[in-house]
């Protein structure tokens, strides 16, 4: 008995995705965060969004440069995040720079409190980005830098740099 000819698998659309929305590339990084912070510990937390804020996050409008994490009658907030207005929202766009919840597990936010009240630590966002369709941010436990601090780190990439320069030359001859 002779089988049908079956049909071929669908074909994928002919455009790319958008990067961002699939993870590929970051919403937004906090470049300054690695400059003024020594950056001790990192952890990922979901963000608690309204829609045109997550449309507007897919769109690049967020930006997280003096934004901070507080730990608050047993909750997680981040604070002073900015994501803009949604541009073809209404009148029930966001704020944008209202507080937002952050989501992480019990015994996660346990580890921090503990850790955000040392003295001279605090909750820094470092990276906004997007995994299996939902916003999540990159927390770092962080500890700021002097102005010592920055130089002898600006001198130590320098450093590395030319170390890596040089054996790179060393090989092509």
């Amino acid at each position: 008995m002779a089988r049908p000819p079956q049909n071929p698998p669908p074909k994928k659309p002919a455009g790319r995705r958008d990067p961002v929305a699939s993870g590929e590339r970051d919403a937004s990084v906090n470049r300054s965060a690695s400059h003024n912070y020594f950056l001790l510990e990192k952890f990922e937390a979901g963000i608690a969004l309204r829609g045109t804020e997550v449309k507007s996050v897919r769109g690049g409008r967020a930006n997280l440069k003096d934004a901070y994490g507080l730990v608050k009658d047993g909750e997680l907030w981040l604070i002073n995040a900015h994501i803009g207005p949604y541009e073809h929202g209404n009148i029930f766009n966001h704020e944008p720079l209202r507080t937002r919840k952050l989501l992480v597990h019990r015994n996660e936010l346990n580890k921090l409190v503990g850790k955000a009240q040392q003295k001279g630590l605090t909750l820094i966002p470092t990276r906004l980005y997007f995994r299996n369709g939902r916003v999540k941010v990159e927390l770092a436990v962080a500890k700021g830098k002097q102005n010592w601090d920055k130089r002898e780190t600006e001198r130590r990439k320098t450093a590395d740099k030319e170390a890596k320069e040089a054996m790179a030359r060393s090989r092509k001859s």
